[in-house]
């Protein structure tokens, strides 16, 4: 991000205005209510992303729930996914419970099917899955999410808790960035 630049000068297009999002956070709020509501469930969020999110989301749930986070890292040779690494693991013991967990975007499906097998280990009553977006091109393995909020293009995307590197988090909106804010200039 430029010095002195405001960061919706940086947005080339806004994919997912604030109130298509806000309707979309509705919907699956309603969805989870029918299919979770009487089930006193776990929420977890996956950071950093998914923070904006969650909040949302469970703002919007009038029923028992909990929330807790976990932070995963894929880390491979720089190109390439490698071993998902828990940083911050959830605080709750979830056996026997029914686990949601809420990520901000599903891309290549690896983190997050990584994640699901890891918490299934853990014996809950159930494992679902809620992306607030969903980039079907993108996906290098067989894994589709349980809720999906909206599809998007395999574009790179920051705003509403989405970042390049570490910026554009606080973005009322899901946006692209102009090609010269990730890209640098070649001499």
């Amino acid at each position: 991000m430029g010095r002195g630049r405001a960061p919706r000068d940086d947005v080339a297009e806004v994919l997912v205005t604030g109130q298509q999002l806000a309707e979309v956070v509705d919907r699956l709020a309603r969805r989870l209510t029918a299919d979770v509501g009487d089930k006193n469930p776990i929420l977890i969020g996956v950071l950093t992303g998914a923070f904006v999110f969650m909040a949302d989301l469970i703002r919007r749930l009038e029923f028992p729930l909990e929330a807790d986070f976990i932070c995963a890292r894929s880390y491979g040779d720089g190109t390439a996914a490698g071993d998902l690494v828990i940083e911050m693991d959830v605080g709750r013991d979830i056996a026997g419970r029914h686990v949601v967990i809420v990520d901000d975007i599903l891309d290549s499906g690896q983190t997050l099917g990584e994640l699901v097998r890891i918490l299934q280990e853990r014996s809950p009553a159930s494992v679902r899955t809620c992306c607030l977006l969903d980039k079907p091109q993108a996906r290098t393995v067989e894994f589709e999410a349980d809720y999906v909020g909206i599809q998007i293009p395999d574009r790179f995307v920051v705003g509403y808790g989405l970042d390049l590197g570490y910026h554009y988090r606080n973005l009322p909106f899901v946006g692209v960035l102009r090609p010269e804010v990730y890209r640098p200039a070649q001499d």
